[in-house]
């Protein structure tokens, strides 16, 4: 064989070499970043816990950068231009990627094709609200009393397109009532105007609404979904009431960048999901925060986020929310 045939063949065989060693490499093999468009709140915490747990079990850190801001589009934009190497994932409530696109004329990322959904981690129903005087108990109430006309109600709303703008919005488009809508400047805000009545009625999660609802600052109306909460057994949901159509929630997803190995996304799926269905886990970061573990496969979320954005643009559109 000739001297330089062999040189070939040596130098294909480092490569294969080489090759087959960074296909051996396990992920993760360098800590992890994971963003989040947040300064806190519910969704910080949870991903702290999960990145604990997922240190523990990897030897690797899992680091949480929180990117607040805009509406989410500094941090999403910034997973978006990250390598799709599973090193850089983001960690966001729904809006980002449902109504952001109906809210906004552009946005800096692309909610379609910039991202792979990793796992739904929880989602919880929110809570409609009144101040303890108003002369009704539940949203069956509210709305006939609304219809009569003989007194008009108001609502607190924390931002263009935030979830007591839509659903009281939607709900003057489909009962036919006028209620009339209060903007202030973020929910703790809100939360005092209904508590002092500066306004009758708002929307919130029941992690933001709890502890005054347990108080007796607030009165409970209804749960925007279909199944009542552990916490608020007494509460009767929006289905019951005779309005299946009026649903608020939120929930805490998981993504990376559009082209991260779908093997690293399944691993992370497969991982994160073990953790959020253990009892223990479960029952001190999500139970107790009024959510429900979600930990479906990939394939789900994206059918989720599908769903909910059709959804939550029919709203948008019945509330006549113009995008800025």
């Amino acid at each position: 064989m000739s001297s330089p045939l062999k040189i070939m063949l040596g130098v294909v065989a480092l490569v294969a070499m080489g090759v087959a060693g960074a296909q051996a490499v396990p992920y993760p093999s360098k800590p992890v970043r994971v963003i989040v468009p947040f300064a806190g709140g519910g969704i910080d915490v949870l991903v702290r816990a999960l990145g604990n747990e997922l240190s523990q079990k990897w030897g690797q850190p899992f680091v949480v950068e929180n990117k607040p801001g805009a509406s989410t589009f500094i941090g999403a934009e910034l997973a978006a231009r990250s390598p799709a190497d599973g090193y850089t994932l983001l960690a966001t409530t729904d809006p980002t990627f449902t109504s952001n696109r109906h809210l906004f004329k552009a946005l800096p990322y692309d909610p379609d094709g910039g991202f792979e959904p990793v796992i739904q981690m929880v989602k919880g129903d929110n809570l409609v609200f009144a101040h303890p005087n108003v002369p009704f108990t539940d949203l069956q109430e509210m709305v006939a009393a609304a219809k009569k006309g003989r007194q008009h109600f108001s609502f607190g709303s924390y931002g263009n397109g935030t979830q007591p703008q839509l659903v009281f919005g939607y709900l003057n488009k489909r009962e036919g009532v006028d209620l009339l809508h209060v903007p202030y400047k973020g929910i703790a805000p809100v939360m005092m105007g209904v508590a002092s009545r500066e306004v009758d009625l708002s929307v919130a999660s029941p992690g933001v609404a709890g502890e005054m609802i347990k108080s007796g600052r607030v009165r409970p109306l209804a749960v925007a979904g279909d199944k009542r909460l552990p916490q608020f057994p007494n509460v009767k949901t929006t289905a019951e009431q005779g309005f299946p159509y009026l649903k608020s929630f939120i929930w805490y997803g998981l993504f990376a960048p559009k082209g991260t190995p779908p093997e690293i996304v399944n691993k992370l799926n497969a991982e994160i999901a073990s953790i959020l269905r253990s009892s223990a886990f479960a029952e001190q970061q999500v139970n107790s925060k009024g959510m429900t573990v979600m930990a479906g496969s990939p394939r789900e979320f994206a059918a989720v986020i599908k769903q909910d954005t059709a959804f939550v643009g029919e709203m948008v559109k019945a509330a006549n929310v113009k995008p800025e």
